[in-house]
């Protein structure tokens, strides 16, 4: 297993851009893609607001007779990959001329395609063939390898909101494996109304804005997007003289099963641990950490003093942004579009701020990088990301050097 990974490719669909550099370039100038929810009624709900891809128009990407048998969430996988393998340069010819395989994360998969059905059997309608076609797990996973003839493997992997780490970390293992020679990775989720009920029950969710870190803040922001990536060995990206955003150089995961919804201080602690093991690095190799920064009480509690037994004083000098603060929590897209993040802040050396930062927190006195962009040398970067049920998945990136 010593063959290097590289990123070559990345495509995003969130509520503040569609495509890498839209995306990038709402980040970097701290826009929010908050606004009321439209796509169910929440009137009934304690909040109304959303992050919401509302310039997300599948019929540009996906063809209407494929359209109406693919759900939300699958339409915006199939959309982000086909932005991610445009972005690699790579074309239909060449990728049917390789293995290539998909690994894709969710957290609730076809939650809309499920309300609609239910919708109509409570009024007695009669549910169509279309609608069923999107229910099955795997159907995210199935229509990107349909829709680039991938020969090698096809997977869904649902770990919640560390979904996307975890899917990017089985890509790495295939291609360091000689089981792939090209993985199309990432996640993706609709806003569903099951996800936003939810969530408001455990009041769990800010009125207005997600403010993480902040010592007033109020709790998470939900959103939708997709994250898609190109994942390649080296020598084969080097040979086709592909761009190369950065280098999966390892990851860490645990399941500590501390509890169904509060995170654990010592699992958070060691996932981070294993992944800097495996990456061969130290704490004090580390540039930027991208946080799973949710903006509630307790996770960013948790994470904060994690962050704290893993680095000890050095704590303070690692700049530790959230984007959730910007385009919300995307649940199992979050942490494959905080991916490409931080292969962004390693291409172009700028770290994306924490908006909505007003008042500081003594349990999360860490460096947020509040409100403003930053110009910072970034050749490490962690990529945290915590999910209900103890699923933990750090990952390390770092500056691709030939």
């Amino acid at each position: 297993m010593n063959k290097r990974v590289v990123i070559t490719g990345l495509g995003v669909i969130s509520s503040i851009g569609i495509g890498k550099d839209a995306f990038w370039e709402s980040l970097l100038q701290g826009r929010s893609g908050i606004s009321p929810v439209t796509a169910f009624d929440t009137t009934n709900h304690f909040t109304h607001n959303g992050g919401e891809a509302k310039l997300f128009k599948a019929e540009q990407f996906i063809p209407e007779e494929r359209l109406k048998f693919m759900n939300r969430a699958t339409q915006m996988a199939v959309a982000s990959s086909k932005l991610a393998t445009e972005d690699a340069t790579l074309t239909p010819d060449y990728l049917s001329s390789l293995t290539v395989g998909v690994s894709h994360g969710t957290t609730l998969g076809a939650a809309q395609a499920i309300e609609s059905v239910d919708s109509l059997l409570i009024s007695k309608q009669e549910v169509g063939k279309e609608l069923l076609y999107q229910m099955p797990t795997q159907t995210a996973p199935a229509a990107i390898a349909r829709e680039f003839k991938c020969s090698g493997p096809h997977f869904m992997v649902s770990t919640a909101c560390a979904a996307g780490n975890y899917a990017i970390a089985y890509a790495y293992d295939l291609i360091t494996l000689n089981r792939a020679d090209i993985m199309i990775v990432g996640a993706s989720d609709g806003i569903s109304r099951i996800e936003y009920t939810g969530f408001n029950q455990f009041s769990a969710v800010a009125p207005e804005k997600c403010q993480p870190f902040d010592k007033n803040r109020r709790g998470m922001m939900l959103a939708e997007g997709a994250g898609m990536l190109v994942l390649e060995s080296m020598e084969n990206a080097v040979k086709r003289k592909a761009p190369i955003y950065a280098e999966i150089a390892g990851y860490g995961l645990s399941c500590d099963a501390h509890h169904m919804t509060n995170a654990s201080v010592e699992g958070i602690t060691e996932c981070m641990r294993k992944a800097m093991r495996e990456a061969g690095i130290t704490p004090e190799d580390v540039d930027y950490i991208s946080a799973h920064g949710t903006g509630t009480i307790a996770n960013d509690r948790a994470e904060c003093a994690a962050i704290k037994k893993v680095f000890g004083p050095l704590y303070k000098t690692i700049p530790i942004s959230s984007i959730k603060s910007m385009l919300g929590h995307t649940m199992g897209a979050a942490s494959a579009l905080e991916a490409i993040v931080c292969a962004l802040a390693l291409k172009h050396d700028v770290i994306p701020p924490t908006i909505n930062f007003e008042t500081p927190d003594p349990e999360c006195d860490i460096d947020c990088v509040p409100n403003e962009a930053r110009k910072h040398t970034v050749n490490i970067a962690l990529n945290n990301s915590y999910a209900f049920g103890g699923n933990n998945a750090s990952l390390v990136l770092k500056k691709f050097i030939s």
